[in-house]
């Protein structure tokens, strides 16, 4: 029996592996590693499928310094600048996106986090989309306190969004104007005040194989069970636009670890997707079963349609 297969038994029979193992994961034969990811995708998530859409609620002049993010005000990128989006045009897009079948809709905004003026306003839109609209309500708000969480949650809404985006290691590396513990935090604070939250990572940034590892652990010790995987996009004027993007086998692989690592979770393709020649495809068969579709915040995404087309054919229920 190889490695893979003894691991996906041990995880079936209801275990847990080491870091250890996932390390040995890394080097097993590829399409077995594949192949056995989606095994255990289907014996603990069936072919339910998780699709999300988000708007951009405020976009760009950011106080933090990510240096992959278009919107950080320490870079000279093209990227749109606007405050807060009224509650109309949010209310507008939910709409949309709930009349072709989507059933999870996710408002981001930028910056370290929304003041508290900027949280009531939110507030009130999540409340009206709520009233008007089918839908369920994500937020990415930034590194708020339990106080705003529980504000959020009475309005309505469902879920926070906040991506731990690296491992503890490597996070010093990414972004100096806040740190990990501040998004453990946060994650924590929003769990406090009764929300479920959103956080997984960008892959890409100069991490080791460690990193990526250590960012999934981090994830299962904190009980997150949505996980978006982010594949870099390099954007000209960012201190990483000129790092070479990984290929399809590399988001597979990840993908397919993660999932021995998170047997249960709703592991989520995100921001990068697009830069896939497959658009994902390869991924969903390996133990990915979650999406962003729609527009991608600061990137081209693709079209909600011909996501739930793909879907479809390869057995998902959305």
């Amino acid at each position: 029996m190889t490695v893979t297969e003894q691991l996906k038994e041990k995880i079936w029979d209801g275990g847990r592996i080491t870091r250890e193992e996932a390390a040995l994961l890394y080097e097993e034969p590829f399409e077995e590693l594949c192949l056995k990811a989606d095994e255990i995708r289907r014996h603990f998530c069936g072919n339910d499928f998780d699709l999300c859409t988000i708007i951009n609620g405020k976009s760009g002049r950011c106080s933090e310094d990510c240096k992959y993010c278009a919107q950080s005000a320490y870079y000279h990128t093209p990227a749109e600048e606007y405050p807060l989006l009224d509650t109309a045009e949010i209310v507008r897009q939910a709409k949309y996106n709930a009349d072709r079948g989507v059933l999870r809709y996710s408002v981001v905004t930028s910056g370290r986090a929304l003041a508290d003026w900027e949280v009531d306003r939110m507030c009130e839109a999540v409340r009206t989309v709520r009233e008007q609209v089918n839908i369920k309500v994500c937020v990415s708000f930034g590194l708020l306190g339990e106080e705003q969480f529980r504000k959020i949650k009475d309005a309505g809404a469902v879920r926070v969004h906040n991506n731990l985006e690296t491992s503890r290691r490597n996070f010093q590396n990414v972004c100096t104007t806040h740190t990990f513990e501040d998004k453990v935090n946060a994650i924590k604070a929003a769990k406090a005040a009764g929300l479920s939250v959103c956080s997984g990572g960008i892959m890409g940034l100069g991490e080791t194989v460690e990193d990526r590892i250590d960012m999934a652990f981090s994830l299962r010790e904190l009980g997150i069970r949505s996980v978006p995987v982010n594949m870099l996009n390099p954007i000209p004027g960012t201190p990483y636009g000129d790092h070479t993007r990984l290929t399809v086998e590399d988001m597979r692989r990840i993908v397919a670890v993660y999932r021995f690592i998170l047997p249960d979770a709703a592991i989520r393709l995100a921001g990068g997707r697009g830069l896939m020649a497959d658009k994902g495809e390869g991924c969903f068969r390996s133990g990915a079963n979650a999406a962003i579709s729609g527009d991608m915040l600061t990137t081209a995404g693709y079209t909600i349609e011909t996501d739930l087309q793909m879907l479809r054919r390869l057995g998902y229920e959305i």
